[in-house]
């Protein structure tokens, strides 16, 4: 009788120990979205809002002091406030919450590497000017 006993509660802190594994996979994608990455792409603050375009995505960019930082080394270059500006930064990426609005992964600049004027032939931007 005490083996059986011994048996099923050791049986149900196998069980138990089941639904903890579970929750390293949450711990993992936290991790994942706290990586550190250095991202190259046109930089674009426009109306109170930064956003950061690579090759294959878009990031809204966090306001703090390193994205005032690189809003000043970036207006010299622009000719115009819609220009973008070529830029190399570390960030930290970070997800949208379900109940937040706005981009699907947002910036953290970590670090302004480089900041540049954009080739005009690679600025595919439509300017509609005054007919005169």
């Amino acid at each position: 009788m005490k083996r059986t006993i011994f048996l099923v509660f050791t049986l149900m802190a196998f069980v138990g120990c089941k639904n903890d594994s579970k929750s390293t996979v949450g711990n993992i994608e936290d991790q994942d979205q706290l990586k550190v990455r250095e991202l190259t792409g046109n930089f674009i603050y426009y109306d109170n809002a930064g956003v950061l375009q690579t090759e294959s995505e878009l990031f809204g960019v966090i306001e703090d002091e390193n994205a005032k930082e690189l809003i000043e080394r970036a207006t010299p270059l622009k000719n115009q406030p819609t220009d973008e500006v070529k830029v190399t930064l570390k960030v930290k990426v970070i997800k949208k919450q379900k109940h937040e609005e706005g981009w699907d992964n947002r910036v953290e600049i970590i670090d302004i590497i480089s900041v540049s004027e954009v080739a005009e032939k690679n600025n595919n931007v439509i300017k509609i000017r005054a007919q005169e």
